[in-house]
């Protein structure tokens, strides 16, 4: 499986910000899930990638060429869609598509108007009179009508409600399944990429604190409730965070196995997404 997208020690510094040697990939036929709180880094991450930011350090590869040298043919390879539509209130849908259609060899204008018809959009309304769930359907089409081998979509399904979001997420697999095609989303909301993603990046003050298949993640990882006593015979190496309450606490378990075989009394239950972003950044560190 050959890899659509390399990002390599990753670094850029804002002086008050600083995004700190990121590095994943994400082989072709997969979806890459970038989690993490804001002002964690996913944007930067993304801006940087596409070279709308300019990075300190670091290599960025799509489709195995380097993105520094060929830019330019490379964005024709990729699907955007920014947290913000970008396109001018007074555009309407049609114009959109005149528009794109001059700036993309491959641009589709049948699978555009495909995806208006999917999304309920009229070609005659402005994207001012579109709420911002428009909006982010309007941009996706867009994306979609490129025919683009890598998908990169900063919180692309926020604003949307979860019947439309499924079926977005239902065309994210679809359009990964011939493996030459690839994902990478960031997301607040992380049930859709316990959904759909093969693999997760989660940044934590700019630095890569998690990253791996995502049914692995979610397999190694616990959660373990008991009382104070119980918690402090546990290896503190084995913990990642601690939430300690009135009536007990709660740790984000490293290894859920080897604590099972080590305190074999003690309750561990399955993790979410959420809750390995939520122990790294509340959690008492161990």
């Amino acid at each position: 499986m050959n890899n659509v997208l390399e990002v390599s020690h990753l670094t850029k510094d804002y002086g008050s910000f600083k995004l700190d040697d990121v590095s994943f990939t994400v082989p072709g036929g997969t979806i890459m899930g970038l989690i993490g709180e804001n002002g964690a880094g996913k944007s930067t991450t993304i801006k940087c990638i596409l070279d709308l930011v300019r990075r300190d350090s670091g290599e960025v590869h799509v489709l195995g060429h380097d993105m520094d040298r060929e830019a330019r043919t490379l964005k024709g390879e990729i699907g955007v869609v920014l947290d913000e539509s970008g396109y001018y209130n007074s555009f309407t849908p049609a114009q959109v598509n005149r528009i794109q259609s001059g700036l993309y060899l491959r641009w589709d204008s049948a699978l555009f108007q495909q995806y208006l018809n999917k999304f309920g959009l009229t070609e005659k309304k402005t994207v001012k009179e579109f709420s911002k769930g428009m909006r982010m359907k309007l941009a996706l089409a867009a994306a979609f009508a490129v025919r683009p081998r890598l998908l990169i979509l900063d919180e692309a399904t926020s604003g949307l409600d979860p019947v439309v979001r499924d079926e977005i997420l239902d065309e994210f697999l679809a359009f990964i399944q011939d493996e030459e095609h690839a994902i990478l989303i960031s997301s607040h909301i992380t049930s859709d990429l316990e959904k759909v993603a093969d693999y997760v990046t989660y940044l934590h003050k700019g630095r890569v604190a998690v990253s791996g298949a995502k049914d692995e993640l979610l397999d190694r990882y616990g959660k373990l409730k008991c009382g104070r006593a119980d918690l402090e015979r546990v290896d503190p190496a084995l913990l990642v965070g601690v939430r300690t309450g009135q009536f007990g606490c709660e740790a984000l378990v490293k290894d859920r196995r080897a604590l099972a075989r080590a305190w074999p009394a003690l309750a561990i239950e399955p993790v979410t997404l959420e809750d390995i972003m939520i122990f790294t950044v509340k959690g008492d560190v161990r």
